[in-house]
């Protein structure tokens, strides 16, 4: 039995209201690690530095500590569960895909979920799926078009297949509360390409810790 994805739609799932969580198959976690350092945005490169096992409060002190402010650097926790190996991310990560592609690069398989559930402007839980530098599915998961596409995108089987899967599901559905749409739409993707995330060693466990510092 495996904790899936569903619970990250839960309120404060991870830390300070929301998520942003790469998993990869076919990479190690230092090799994730290494591979989502330049994907950092901007224009100064960055490289994983390791910084010991951390919860996710001991990693945010540890930030406060070195950088003065919790959201002034970066840090990933990270681990294996099954097949995938999971990077979860803190403080000043970038939103968004742009940059994923190349982490995929060599037969790799990429996911992003992320949320920002405080941010008021606000924006939806999204998702994006890579193998080998090309975007198979991508999509926000409310279904709707208030954050600059609707429904499905990507290659045209794998992203007509979610497509087809999330209607099957009653999705979109601007009636329903915006937390069940949410977990609707995790469990269609948890299903559809088996992802899976230990909660108990996210939420309260110690994991190997970066941090993503200029190089």
């Amino acid at each position: 039995m495996t904790d899936g994805i569903v619970w990250l739609a839960a309120p404060q799932s991870i830390a300070f209201g929301g998520y942003h969580v790469v998993l990869a198959r076919g990479l190690s976690p230092d090799e994730l690690a290494d591979r989502l350092a330049p994907a950092v945005s901007g224009y100064v490169k960055h490289h994983a530095v390791a910084a010991g096992d951390h919860t996710a409060d001991s990693l945010m002190q540890l930030m406060d500590d070195t950088y003065g402010d919790p959201y002034g650097g970066i840090g990933l926790r990270l681990g294996r569960a099954g097949h995938w190996t999971y990077s979860v991310a803190y403080g000043d990560w970038p939103g968004g895909s742009d940059g994923l592609a190349p982490v995929s690069r060599d037969g790799a398989d990429v996911c992003l979920l992320e949320y920002e559930e405080e941010n008021g402007k606000p924006v939806p839980p999204q998702f994006a799926y890579f193998r080998d530098g090309r975007l198979l599915s991508a999509c926000n998961l409310h279904l709707d078009a208030s954050w600059g596409y609707q429904g499905v995108e990507g290659e045209p089987a794998t992203a007509a297949r979610l497509q087809e899967l999330l209607t099957a599901a009653g999705l979109p559905d601007p009636e329903r509360d915006e937390r069940e749409v949410h977990r609707t739409a995790l469990s269609v993707i948890e299903k559809t390409f088996g992802l899976s995330l230990p909660k108990a060693a996210i939420v309260d466990g110690s994991l190997p810790t970066v941090l993503l510092e200029p190089a």
